[in-house]
This record gives structure tokens, C-alpha cells and sequence, in this order.
């Protein structure tokens, strides 16, 4: 018995082809079949009468025009057959287009479902830990605050704040400053970015009021910020040495930004040196004064955390009350936080109503180094009656380096105006000096130690005074 599984049916349809064309019987020759299988190939035309004894299910799954059951579709049969199929497989096993295509599309539908359900959990799971991570590092690098920029723009953009920051600063309405200030007639003091108004509030003491000079419409965000973050910073002061603030005023008709501080009645530092009332300033006047301002300085840098410097150290910003003791007043930190806001717009981002900040805008400015050299050039102003800088002496710094180490002229930086001093004092001041104004800031002192060498060295108290000079008991009269 021959048996016969035919697989390859593009060898089997060109002999089917090619027997009828030639009248040639092909497979008729071998008499010797008894059983052939040609099922599920894609014969096409009829069957071989030479073959008609074998069963009508050997020709099934073709494309013949003929009785057998179970023929292929029209749509089937258009398809070209498969160009190979694996060696070693009966025609039963082979799977047919149709099996093809029902395994596509019957999967279940409890497993889509199950498939639906666990993509939409894990897409779920990776955006809440993706929005959970956003939202981590927004609030590292960027702090936003409730402000309206113009209530006469379209847009507003809204930034938002902590109520909490200012909520134990006092807050004063434009009208009660108005009125303490005299119709804001009493200017004191100027700068391009604010104006300083002297006032006395009914039945409270005298006040400073710091005006910030800048129109609504150049009022960003960012600027809110960081005035909210100054009134912030400086309530946290509490020294002998340093200026007190009273409160703030924030309003927005007309669009104020104050500051309200504790007026010194004697003036500025400044003002006594060199507006012709040096004569006030006896030697041991000048070294209470270097003591408190280092003092005070020594508080600002060790004594609060985060530290405090102060933006422009010099003899403007050291006011001088009634017994002629120091108070540091940062009047100048405007100028710092206008020129950081124009030098980094670039990377401040506003989208929508929000403002974004970054950490490097956020807090104040610290040059902890930059205070002790500006102390020392202020050392020498003190001592020297002269200037910082003028044009007809010169930078005061680069005149005094010829003095400050030799013995012998020493005495040459001492304001004329004096009619003594202490030398004793003086080789002190001078040393603390040249430790100050090291072009290293590195190895510049710290205001811990400054004080230390200043406290302990120089003597400030009225015997020691008296024993410098017979003009002492004169000086004595006038500091009394």
C-alpha cells in the first residue's frame, strides 16, 4: 500500500496543470495508490477520473469546481498558496488561514478586559509618581507668592504667598505715614530707587520711612517677593547696633512699598565726618563707635541664622542716636535686589497666573567676607575724617597702605580735626585694618574675632580719656 500526503502544493498544482495540458496522465500512471490525502492545497479545476475512487474527503480545503466538501472560499482561493511549509507535518496539522485568523480574533474577552484594566493602573501609577515627583522639586526650587500685578491690565498674573510670613510685623496704612511724615514734605534722604521721609507718629516715637521709588506697571512678581522676604529678614533683628523696624506698608491705591524704621535723631555717621560736625567726634567718640559697629556686625554674621549682612556698609548706613551710639540700617538693599531681578529675568518663568522663582532669587544676598573689608575701609574713614573716595585724594585705601605699617607715620592717617589720640588705640585700629582688607578674602578675620582685638585692646572708658591730654576735661564737657 503507497500512501501519499501531498504538501508542497504549488508542485502538486503544476502537475495537475501541466498532466491536463499535455494529455499526460501524471499521478494516473501510479495504479498502486490505494489511499492519498490532497486535502486543504489549492487545487483548482476538477478531479482526475483516475482518481475518482479515492473518497471525497482526500480533495477537501481546496478550490475545485467539483462535489468535494468543504472547498475554500472564493475569497480564500484568490490568495496565492504559501511559498514553503515545515518539513515533517501532515497535511492534518498545518493550519489553515481560517484557523489563523480565528486565533486572532477569538481571545477572550475577560482577558482584554483584564489586559484594559492593569494598562490603565500602571499608566495611572507612573503619572501620580511622575506628578509626585514635579511637584517635590517645585517646591525645592521655587517658592510662589499672591500678588496682582495691575489691576489695570487684561492679564493678571497671580503669584502666590505664605500668609503666615508677615503676620507679626505690623502693618501701616499709607494715610496714618502720610500724616506722620508731613504730606511726605520732610525728605531726608534719596537714592534713585527709594526716598527717605522723617516723621513722628502721635504719640509714638520718630520714624525713618523708606519709600521704594518704582512705578505699578515695573512691580513683577518677583519684586513682591522679595519685599515680602526683606520686611521678613529685617523684623528678625534685635540689637543695640542695628536699626529697628516698626512695620511695612503695602497698598495698592495709590501703589505704596514702605518700610518703617525707628529714626536715629542724631543723623548719619556720614553726616558727622564730613558735613563739618567731625568736631563732635572725640577719639574716644570714634572708638564707642567702631566697637558698637563691630558689635553689631558681630550679631548680623554669628548671632542669627541664616546670617544678615548689610548691603552697602559704609558711614551712610551707620545713624547715630542721642548718645552718640551706632545703628546699622540696610537702607541700600533695594539696589541688590533690583540689579539680582534685572540680572537673572532670564531665568525667572511666568506661565499663566504663576510666578516660578528660582532658589537663587529667593533669599537674601550673603557676603559675609565683603562686610569685613568694607568694616576695615570704614575703620579708616572713622579715624581719618576722609572719605572712601574723592576725586582730588583718591581712593582712601590705596592712600592709607603707605601708613598702616610703619610706626613712625602712622599718626599721619588721623583726622587734623582731633586734637588728640590714644597711639595705643591707633596701632590697634590699624592692625585690624590690614587684617580686613586683605585682597584674600579667605584669610580675612572674622567679626567674632574683630571684636575680640577691639574690645580688649581699646580702652574707651573716662580715665583713660583724661589721661591722654589736658584737652580731654573740654571733650569730656561737650560728650556729657
Amino acid at each position: 500500500m503507497v500512501l501519499v500526503y501531498l504538501k508542497y502544493s504549488l508542485v502538486i498544482y503544476f502537475c495537475f496543470r501541466y498532466a491536463s495540458s499535455r494529455n499526460v496522465t501524471g499521478l494516473c500512471r501510479s495504479s498502486q495508490f490505494k489511499v492519498a490525502d490532497f486535502s486543504y492545497n489549492f487545487f483548482v479545476g476538477s478531479i482526475p477520473k483516475c482518481l475518482a475512487y479515492l473518497p471525497r474527503t482526500s480533495f477537501q480545503g481546496n478550490c475545485l469546481q467539483d462535489t468535494a466538501p468543504r472547498q475554500r472560499s472564493t475569497a480564500q482561493c484568490a490568495v496565492p498558496p504559501p511559498a514553503k511549509s515545515h518539513p515533517g507535518v501532515g497535511p492534518k496539522h498545518q493550519p489553515t488561514l481560517d484557523g489563523l485568523k480565528h486565533q486572532d480574533t477569538s481571545k477572550p474577552a475577560w482577558l482584554l478586559a483584564l489586559e484594559i484594566v492593569t494598562g490603565t493602573m500602571v499608566g495611572s501609577l507612573c503619572i501620580i509618581a511622575l506628578l509626585t515627583a514635579l511637584q517635590r522639586c517645585k517646591s525645592k526650587s521655587s517658592i510662589i507668592i499672591p500678588w496682582k500685578k495691575s489691576a489695570s491690565e487684561k492679564e493678571h498674573m497671580q503669584v502666590y504667598i505664605d500668609s503666615e510670613m508677615l503676620k507679626d510685623v505690623f502693618r501701616f496704612s499709607r494715610q496714618e505715614l502720610e500724616v506722620a511724615c508731613e504730606d511726605f514734605s520732610n525728605i531726608i534722604g534719596s537714592s534713585p530707587d527709594s526716598l527717605v521721609y522723617k516723621g513722628t507718629m502721635k504719640g509714638g516715637p520718630e520714624i525713618a520711612v523708606i519709600s521704594l521709588c518704582i512705578k505699578e506697571e515695573h512691580w513683577m512678581g518677583f519684586l513682591e517677593l522679595y519685599f515680602q522676604k526683606e520686611v521678613a529678614d529685617l523684623a528678625r533683628l534685635n540689637h543695640e547696633n542695628t536699626g529697628k523696624l516698626l512695620g511695612y506698608c503695602q497698598e495698592s491705591s495709590p501703589f505704596t512699598r514702605m518700610l518703617v524704621f525707628e529714626y536715629a535723631s542724631n543723623g548719619t555717621l556720614y553726616e558727622h565726618l564730613h558735613y563739618g560736625e567731625g568736631c563732635q567726634l572725640s577719639w574716644t567718640r570714634r572708638m564707642k563707635i567702631i566697637i558698637g559697629i563691630g558689635r553689631g556686625l558681630k550679631y548680623l554674621h554669628t548671632e542669627l541664622d541664616p546670617p544678615f549682612t548689610i548691603s552697602e556698609l559704609n558711614s551712610s548706613a551707620v545713624y547715630i542716636t542721642e548718645d552718640f551710639s551706632p545703628k546699622l540700617v540696610d537702607f541700600e538693599s533695594w539696589k541688590t535686589i533690583l540689579s539680582r531681578s534685572e540680572k537673572n529675568s532670564g531665568s525667572i518663568g511666568s506661565q499663566g497666573a504663576i510666578c516660578v522663582l528660582p532658589n537663587s532669587l529667593v533669599g537674601r544676598h550673603l557676603d559675609v567676607q565683603g562686610n569685613v573689608y568694607a568694616f576695615g575701609v570704614l575703620l579708616l574713614e572713622i579715624i581719618s575724617g576722609r572719605p572712601p573716595y574723592c576725586k582730588e585724594k583718591g581712593c582712601l585705601v590705596e592712600w592709607a597702605r603707605d601708613y598702616l605699617d610703619l610706626p613712625e607715620v602712622m599718626s599721619y592717617v588721623v583726622d587734623p580735626e582731633l586734637k588728640h589720640f590714644r597711639y595705643d588705640d591707633l596701632k590697634v585700629i590699624c592692625e585690624v585694618v590690614n587684617l580686613c582688607i586683605h585682597p584674600e578674602p579667605t584669610k580675612r578675620p572674622s567679626m567674632q574675632e574683630v571684636c575680640t582685638m577691639l574690645e580688649t585692646k581699646i580702652d574707651t572708658s573716662i580715665s583713660s580719656e583724661l589721661k591722654a591730654s589736658s584737652l580731654a576735661w573740654a571733650e569730656l564737657a561737650l560728650s556729657s
